[in-house]
């Protein structure tokens, strides 16, 4: 656990630090510091209004104890054995089997799954699933990968405009076209492989959370096998037409995939399982 959480903090200052160099890069140290306030802007947007725009931008039904009663009654119970407010819940009229959780802190949180996932997976399965999400909640995951997702955009922003109007030094002088270009190519990479490794690190720490909650370490493991199975045969327009927020989700709900490990914003999935089974053979 403790692991986990240093290489988020360490991985977080590293996106900050990145974003300081690029504005620094651009005009010096006004360009720093015009940087960081632009990128704290950003980040309290975001803070306060994630929520309700990804929530519309799937079209997320919101549902109560009448509209939707084994379900709601089933995140009501972990949220209870997880000392958590009670989150709003929605459903996403969606054919893969996906879930997620948003929210800025877990008083304002809203838990969603779509219905694909609530037709594959057994009762028990779709516990393990909801009590994953809880666990981003407890642990405030969803600011965390708002933040870094934001000063990610940031970075691609500022090297687009140091690649076009070019950086300067401390006295004003224009910087070499080529660093501009480099800066312009290398920058966002770094800031994305940086983004990717947070999502990563917080998506293991989600299952360990998630399997304390529910209890039931094989639970979670057997519906990501599931999940894993059917997700990447059944397309999610829009996810496809948003991609940064695929990293919300309990499974990447990408068609395409990632390249390598380094590019993905979920561990491998046999990874998580073999972590899952491990500790529920602690757990006997």
């Amino acid at each position: 656990m403790f692991g986990n959480w240093l290489k988020t903090s360490l991985l977080m200052a590293a996106i900050m630090a990145l974003f300081g160099v690029i504005g620094t890069y651009i005009g010096g140290a006004s360009g720093m510091v015009m940087a960081l306030l632009f990128g704290g802007a950003m980040n309290l947007f975001a803070y306060w209004f994630s929520d309700s725009m990804v929530l519309k931008m799937y079209n997320a039904q919101e549902v109560d104890e009448t509209s939707a009663p084994q379900f709601y009654a089933m995140v009501r119970e972990l949220a209870q054995r997880a000392e958590l407010p009670m989150p709003r819940v929605y459903l996403i009229d969606e054919a893969q089997p996906n879930a997620f959780a948003t929210g800025r802190n877990p008083e304002h949180a809203a838990v969603a799954a779509t219905t694909g996932i609530l037709r594959m997976l057994s009762a028990r399965e779709i516990r393990g699933v909801m009590a994953h999400e809880l666990a981003h909640v407890q642990h405030r995951d969803i600011l965390i990968s708002t933040i870094s997702a934001t000063m990610a955009g940031a970075i691609s922003a500022l090297a687009n405009f140091a690649m076009f109007f070019g950086g300067r030094d401390e006295e004003g002088r224009p910087a070499n076209p080529i660093a501009s270009l480099a800066v312009a190519l290398l920058a966002p990479l770094a800031a994305s492989l940086i983004q990717m490794a947070i999502s990563r690190s917080r998506e293991f720490e989600a299952d360990r959370g998630g399997a304390e909650i529910c209890g039931d370490p094989n639970a979670l493991a057997d519906a990501l096998i599931k999940i894993d199975s059917y997700a990447r045969g059944i397309p999610m327009p829009t996810a496809e037409a948003h991609p940064a927020t695929a990293q919300m989700m309990i499974m990447n709900p990408l068609s395409g995939g990632g390249i390598a490990n380094l590019f993905s914003t979920h561990p491998a999935t046999e990874e998580r399982v073999a972590r899952l089974r491990a500790l529920a053979a602690g757990y006997r």
